[in-house]
């Protein structure tokens, strides 16, 4: 087996394609087949031990470090169109946003959605404050 790369890039498209590259060499070293649906967001864990993907209406967890083309965890509870996703600075809990107008707060100790915030409007992003305790929310409501 070889050497895991110390700098990775991960790019999708709406082939259902996960691409693992060297960013040095240039190199593809792994692709993974996502035939749920198109990639809308990928997010790399701070300790860059996972993958999220964000498609929809879920996010599939994939481990950076195996061989293994299948996701080591799925979130299902989103109904529409997963935009983004992102983690905590322990790599403990993730944060999503969707077009069914909902932000979720994850656990992955836990293993399920934890907390569900609504907004007026589909969630298009959403980043976590410096403080890592409050989430700011982008959405775009129908309204003019």
């Amino acid at each position: 087996m070889s050497q895991q790369p110390s700098v990775i890039l991960a790019t999708a498209s709406y082939d259902h394609t996960i691409r693992y590259w060297e960013a040095k060499s240039g190199r593809c070293y792994k692709t993974i087949q996502y035939p749920d649906s198109h990639v809308n967001r990928m997010e790399i864990t701070p300790q860059k031990r996972y993958l999220a993907v964000a498609g929809n209406p879920s996010i599939r967890l994939y481990d950076v470090n195996s061989a293994s083309p299948q996701p080591v965890m799925s979130f299902d509870s989103h109904t529409n169109n997963v935009m983004a996703v992102g983690f905590q600075c322990d790599g403990n809990w993730m944060y999503s946003g969707s077009e069914d107008g909902t932000v979720r707060i994850w656990d992955l100790r836990a293993r399920g959605c934890q907390r569900e915030y609504e907004s007026r409007g589909a969630v298009n992003t959403v980043v976590l404050h410096p403080n890592q305790v409050r989430c700011l929310l982008h959405w775009v409501s129908g309204h003019l």
